[in-house]
């Protein structure tokens, strides 16, 4: 009776991982997809393991995690936030499979993994940040020069640079660069109001 409540307590924290926190977050709709199908997936081929090997089936539903989650890491790319639900859905399933958790220590667990996915992909932690590869018409050989002109053109602090190509020949200069906006530019983001003074 217990298996079948963890197997429920599944089915209601994916379609809140999903359906509450990602797609409202990210609108991707072939990874709503995905997500829903791995983590049924997994759920129905480690309960399966898990029954058949009289207990002993959580070696083979955590080596079941590695295999697909190589194989689904392998078959298109996924950003770092796309990475991490990919991995609780796993998670959720597995945890919903496993009859040796109680069935309190598994609803616990993924009440946990919804928790910290909804603080770790909260539009205000960190919100002022941004990540951009750009392509500058200019060869910067000097650091120093680098950030400050990146600084002038995208009116924010920049914090980190990498350069990731330097073509002397053709004046190009391509960085990985991570920066926070300003106040001002915070303001001009879409779906932000135009405070009445900048309207006339």
């Amino acid at each position: 009776m217990s298996q079948l409540v963890l197997f429920a307590l599944d089915i209601c924290a994916v379609t809140l991982l999903v359906f509450g926190l990602y797609f409202p977050r990210h609108r991707r709709r072939d990874l709503v997809v995905a997500y829903l199908g791995v983590n049924v997936g997994v759920l129905a081929v480690a309960g399966a393991l898990n029954s058949g090997a009289g207990g002993g089936g959580l070696g083979l539903g955590l080596a079941l995690f590695g295999v697909l989650s190589i194989i689904r890491l392998r078959s298109t790319e996924l950003d770092q936030h796309e990475v991490a639900y990919y991995f609780s859905a796993l998670a959720l399933g597995i945890l919903g499979a496993m009859g040796t958790t109680s069935t309190w220590l598994g609803a616990g667990l993924m009440m946990f993994i919804l928790l910290v996915m909804y603080l770790g992909d909260h539009r205000r932690l960190f919100r002022d940040y941004r990540h951009q590869i750009m392509v500058l018409d200019s060869a910067f050989t000097d650091q120093v020069a680098l950030v400050a002109h990146l600084e002038r053109l995208l009116d924010a602090r920049v914090h980190a640079v990498t350069v990731q190509r330097l073509d002397l020949a053709n004046e190009t200069t391509v960085v990985d660069v991570r920066y926070a906006l300003t106040r001002r530019d915070r303001a001009a983001e879409p779906g932000r109001p135009v405070p009445s003074a900048a309207r006339r």
